[in-house]
């Protein structure tokens, strides 16, 4: 019994042991993790208020700095933004919006509109950016997609068509909310960081409504009347980073008791476009937290980047065709099919670099081609890299069709002997 007892404390203390063994070895890797994460962030010296943060280069799509940046988070009223690009894409300036009692029963920031009452859609689009109304949204959101929810589902599958994945809009105004779907999944309006910019990058540089979106979010104020010319309105712009750097172009602010202070921004200037978007960017009293780390990220992206143009030539060399008709279109000889890259023209790629990053090019070719080859099939490709991360891929395509050496050909070629 004693030997049993003993024999078990032996199991007993070596599980424990590894147990141990293994949470060491975890939290090690985790501080290792956290240690790298830091490093990367401190390397930059940058130091930001906000939880989560992306300086994005509004060209390329390319994150430039990130902190936290993939971490899914509450965006507050930054959701308006693809309200208002979504708005624009379906719905016509001077439809004129009837208010329902859901709309009117907004909580503030609100216009103040009524039940019944009647609006041009452009002007409450300006309702929406300018003075970040939560009526003004529902409403567009309920005449543009027929109810919030249909709204949602637009900007949900917007969200998906631009590759933000880790997105999910339940409101059109950006308040805190949670809903579940049609498979018992439980999901809450939220976004990333990442997401977001990608989001205003759609919004100013993609959208074929880029032009009126940047209209309505630029405009220091406007001022309208319902439909019927009853009440009259004025809006004024909460954007204050429009007049902090030159080259401001748009934004958008947010605020909820559980995002905390948010905001999305971009500017253009020298050349250079850059987008910065900030999550759980501080809470009462630190309102100006979010105009500090937005200076910050953009005045780092226009003093450490440069566009450098990394384009490369490559000399690319006939493929052997195996079993192919050389040019002579006699049996003997071998068989050779020229390449080039797809996009001729390419003499440039320029992108927006530091001074210390530098550019991977691969080139991806076979020793050989099977026949029969036809003119224009992809055979390769050249790739440009950064950091791992795949920047731009150029395709090698075949200049000229090579027919393969069969028993037809051969059967052809032998009658062309005799008829001869």
């Amino acid at each position: 019994m004693k030997r049993k007892a003993g024999k078990y404390r032996r199991i007993i203390f070596g599980f424990v042991m590894a147990m141990c063994c293994l949470i060491t070895f975890w939290a090690a890797g985790s501080r290792a993790a956290a240690k790298e994460r830091n490093e990367k962030e401190n390397s930059t010296n940058i130091k930001l208020y906000a939880r989560s943060a992306v300086l994005m280069d509004a060209d390329s799509g390319r994150v430039l700095f990130g902190k936290n940046e993939n971490d899914v988070m509450p965006m507050a009223s930054t959701t308006k933004i693809m309200t208002c690009i979504i708005a624009l894409e379906n719905g016509n300036p001077e439809d004129i919006v009837t208010v329902s009692a859901n709309a009117a029963c907004q909580p503030k920031v609100h216009l103040g509109m009524r039940a019944e009452q009647r609006f041009k859609l452009k002007d409450l689009l300006y309702s929406l950016m300018l003075e970040s109304h939560n009526d003004s949204a529902v409403a567009i959101a309920e005449h543009v997609g027929g109810s919030t929810e249909g709204f949602a589902a637009l900007m949900n599958r917007k969200a998906k068509d631009i590759g933000c994945y880790d997105t999910y809009f339940i409101t059109p105004n950006g308040l805190d909310a949670v809903s579940t779907n049609k498979d018992g999944d439980v999901k809450v309006h939220s976004t990333t960081a990442r997401d977001l910019a990608r989001i205003m990058k759609y919004c100013i540089g993609e959208s074929e409504m880029r032009e009126e979106f940047l209209q309505i979010t630029r405009a220091r104020s406007y001022s309208f009347s319902d439909a019927e010319g009853k009440r009259s309105y004025s809006c004024s712009n909460h954007n204050a980073f429009l007049t902090m750097m030159d080259g401001a172009l748009s934004g958008k602010t947010g605020f909820t008791n559980n995002a905390g202070y948010c905001y999305v921004g971009a500017l253009k200037k020298d050349g250079k476009t850059f987008i910065v978007s900030l999550l759980a960017c501080g809470w009462p009293n630190n309102r100006s937290y979010k105009w500090s780390d937005t200076k910050t990220l953009m005045t780092y992206g226009l003093e450490n980047y440069e566009y450098r143009n990394v384009y490369q030539p490559v000399e690319l060399n006939s493929l052997y065709v195996e079993r192919g008709v050389p040019e002579n279109n006699k049996p003997y000889g071998k068989a050779y099919a020229k390449i080039a890259m797809e996009d001729e023209t390419a003499k440039e790629l320029n992108l927006l670099l530091k001074d210390d990053e530098k550019v991977d090019i691969k080139l991806k070719i076979p020793e050989k081609l099977d026949a029969p080859v036809e003119k224009g099939s992809t055979v390769g490709s050249i790739k440009y890299y950064l950091e791992d991360e795949l920047i731009k891929e150029y395709l090698i395509v075949t200049e000229s069709d090579v027919s393969s050496m069969n028993f037809a050909w051969m059967l052809q070629y032998v009658w062309t002997l005799y008829a001869i």
